[in-house]
């Protein structure tokens, strides 16, 4: 009974050493926050970089940027101890943003000079926009160097109902911005839905001075008559007092 239940043990310690190998480099990978962003808006978004080795520390970080939807605005912010190079490349279409022509966009964002020290993480933020309307996703694949030389290639886009890769890339999905927002193209029918609605307030507050003036003749009146009833039922009280004495 006790080599069985050894056995167990072993068994038992060995499959959770093996799913620990397999989950802990899924669960430690270069990583967007947040993951979700809405469409045709800006966002400001981290760049996750956690150190796996115990021996070597991450000194570099380089993130591709989609071509097939380029972002005409990505401005990283700056890293204490960090280097930071953004690359540039025409585009075959030019694209506009706020009525003007965008004839070239970021193809590539690189980090170098600092260090991610073994059991450390970094983020690297970015802001970046205009985000494509007519996408569900971007993904950006990325390069993390080590100073051992290794150089961990995060670049294989993850699959719906598939099971995430071995390096799977930064995805960050793209949601339906949220309704009632208004675009500077908006503004002049704003401004004239406000107008309307001054317009408006200024009559019903009009309207509602010559209702309050008649409820504060009905409320005089009707405070006169109480008080009126008031005195009576003193006198009949009084009266009724004297006949009972009597």
């Amino acid at each position: 009974m006790k080599i069985t239940h050894r056995r167990a043990a072993t068994v038992t310690a060995l499959a959770a050493g093996v799913v620990l190998l397999v989950a802990g480099p899924a669960s430690a990978h270069v990583s967007v926050d947040p993951q979700e962003a809405a469409k045709g808006g800006y966002s400001v978004v981290n760049f996750k970089v956690p150190n796996e080795q115990d021996d070597a520390s991450t000194v570099k970080l380089e993130v591709t940027f989609p071509t097939d939807h380029p972002l005409a605005s990505v401005m990283p912010q700056p890293v204490p101890g960090w280097d930071v190079k953004v690359d540039k490349e025409k585009l075959d279409k030019p694209i506009e943003m706020h009525g003007e022509k965008i004839t070239e966009a970021v193809s590539k964002v690189t980090w170098s000079g600092g260090k991610v020290e073994p059991g450390r993480f970094q983020q690297f933020p970015v802001s970046m926009g205009q985000l494509p309307e007519d996408a569900d996703q971007l993904v950006f694949k990325a390069l993390q160097t080590y100073d051992n030389k290794e150089v961990v290639r995060w670049i294989e886009e993850p699959k719906e109902g598939a099971a995430e890769p071995e390096h799977p890339a930064p995805v960050l999905r793209l949601t339906a911005a949220e309704k009632g927002g208004s675009g500077a193209g908006d503004a002049s029918a704003d401004g004239k839905s406000a107008e309307k609605a001054a317009a408006s307030s200024g009559s019903d507050s009009g309207s509602g001075s010559g209702s309050g003036d008649s409820s504060d003749t009905t409320a005089r009146v009707l405070g006169g008559a109480g008080i009126v009833v008031g005195i009576a039922g003193v006198v009949f009280g009084v009266l009724a007092g004297r006949r009972r004495s009597a």
